[in-house]
């Protein structure tokens, strides 16, 4: 078992899914001395199985895979009703493209995911989107998996205790990507982490990790010293050499026209932070709240946006603190950063 009061860095790599999450940056970051966490969202069960082999492979033992946990499907026909409007929209608006199907009730790959990671047994296993199944969880742990869930409120980390978590995800609004909100028609609170770290704090006993808005070495000494017992980053790893980040993407991040982060359902109809682009000015105030449905829909036309190379056609998932993020080796941008923290 891996603890996080073990790690030499207490620093985790976010896991970042839709591509800038790899194999090889989930090695950099845990040879480095923190904990990088692997993806599984979008992906087959066989290709998990494959990147928890291929970091095992590299010699590392301390990481993590992250799963997210499906919301219960609206079938009411005004649901039905609201995906085909928005993708009437989508179809206006991109005369030479073709949105995604309309689909209510998505194929569900988590079981299968869920007993690919059980079997291959990772040291840590978190969850973001709600609450595993308490049956999960106790298989997790006889295979000596770790379990963290991701939480938002105090509230949700007294439920994620409960479930038999054996650490807590605190994520604030600053974060980048999705709001880690239990129910995908949520309103995510806009409480600023160190509150809500605090709240958490005095809420469960179990080890915390805090995340959000991380952008220097100060920002992870003042998460640590408010009850953090490691802190996560994401944002801060894009540019770095081992991450999959489109070249668009890249190109956002570092391009002062994008000095904007904004909350938004446009791209897959849950909440999730990243760069004001047009798509989220045209979109944001009509996409319903449905996910993964509204991310089935704008999947091929923002996959072609990439190819394009057009930043204001992808989803640039991004924290507050994304000003500072840098290219380079992840090793050295989790060294510097712990380096920062502790001088």
């Amino acid at each position: 078992m891996t603890r996080l009061d073990e790690l030499d860095i207490p620093l985790i790599g976010a896991p970042m899914a839709g591509g800038p999450t790899t194999d090889a940056l989930v090695i950099a970051v845990s040879r480095a001395g923190a904990l990088g966490m692997l993806a599984t969202a979008y992906r087959p069960p066989e290709a998990t199985t494959a990147s928890i082999a291929a970091v095992r492979d590299a010699g590392v033992s301390a990481f993590g895979v992250n799963l997210f946990v499906p919301d219960e499907p609206d079938l009411t026909a005004g649901a039905h009703d609201a995906l085909v409007a928005y993708r009437e929209l989508l179809q206006q608006n991109h005369p030479g493209g073709e949105p995604g199907p309309v689909e209510v009730e998505p194929h569900d790959d988590y079981p299968a995911i869920l007993a690919a990671v059980t079997e291959a047994a990772p040291p840590w296993v978190s969850f973001t989107f709600g609450l595993p199944d308490a049956r999960d969880v106790e298989a997790l742990h006889r295979r000596g998996s770790s379990v963290m869930i991701t939480v938002t409120t105090a509230a949700d980390a007294r439920a994620a205790e409960e479930r038999g978590a054996d650490a807590v995800w605190v994520q604030g609004p600053e974060a980048g990507g999705h709001r880690s909100t239990f129910s995908v028609a949520e309103t995510p609170s806009d409480t600023p982490l160190d509150t809500v770290l605090a709240e958490v704090r005095d809420s469960t006993p179990l080890p915390l990790v805090a995340s959000g808005g991380v952008a220097q070495g100060s920002d992870v000494r003042r998460l640590l010293d408010g009850g953090a017992t490691a802190v996560g980053v994401g944002t801060l790893l894009l540019l770095a050499d081992e991450a999959g980040t489109s070249d668009a993407y890249r190109a956002a991040l570092t391009d002062p026209a994008f000095d904007e982060t904004v909350l938004t359902r446009a791209f897959s109809g849950r909440v999730a932070r990243g760069l004001r682009n047009r798509f989220h000015d045209t979109y944001a105030s009509d996409a319903p709240a449905m996910f993964p449905a509204v991310n089935t829909l704008t999947g091929p036309l923002r996959r072609a946006a990439t190819a394009a190379g057009d930043p204001h056609g992808v989803s640039l998932w991004a924290g507050t603190g994304h000003r500072a993020v840098r290219p380079g080796p992840a090793a050295d941008i989790i060294t510097e950063l712990w380096s920062q923290a502790t001088s």
